[in-house]
């Protein structure tokens, strides 16, 4: 009956310890993955300011859309938490739309060689963003899963693991921003 009880709470531990360590697994592949994604943003944010700035040499009397598209960058790249950069890549997402859409009304923007190529870095930059949001959602899907999943949603507890965030487009900036020229 003893070695019934000891092997019984050997199994016990065993199972704790590999769930905890998968749960620190998928915490450092989480912090990895946002880590991945963070250096796109960084680069978009880098690139932001040379896009504004061949903007506004075209566009004099359109401060208001520059200056917003500046401070939601701003905003972004200087969010701390998680949360408040998902929230910030939003606000900073619907800035750049208004951005190409303030373009469309210049004919000569259009042309400018620096405009068109930084145009196309941006769409690069995005489809980079794009993918490493894939990642980063795919290895939040599945610490969520584990989180709420039974029993290891019981070491989830017990440790303080939480739900984590996905990194979503609002409904309205679901379709393509326009950025042909």
């Amino acid at each position: 009956m003893l070695i019934i009880i000891i092997v019984l709470i050997a199994v016990i531990v065993f199972w704790l310890i590999a769930s905890y360590n998968g749960f620190i697994k998928l915490k450092n592949r989480l912090e990895e993955a946002f880590s991945t994604m963070d250096v796109y943003l960084k680069k978009r944010y880098d690139l932001i300011p040379n896009l504004v700035e061949t903007v506004k040499g075209y566009t004099k009397h359109e401060s208001e859309t520059l200056e917003k598209v500046i401070q939601a960058r701003n905003f972004a790249m200087n969010a701390t938490s998680i949360d408040d950069k998902i929230s910030n890549e939003k606000s900073l997402q619907s800035t750049l739309s208004h951005l190409f859409a303030l373009s469309e009304s210049y004919p000569d923007l259009k042309a400018n060689t620096n405009f068109i190529t930084m145009q196309n870095d941006l769409k690069s930059m995005e489809g980079e963003i794009a993918n490493a949001r894939k990642y980063y959602n795919a290895i939040v899907r599945e610490f969520n899963t584990k989180c709420e999943s039974f029993p290891s949603n019981i070491i989830a507890s017990i440790f303080k693991f939480k739900k984590q965030p996905l990194f979503e487009i609002e409904e309205s900036h679901r379709d393509n921003i326009k950025i042909s020229f």
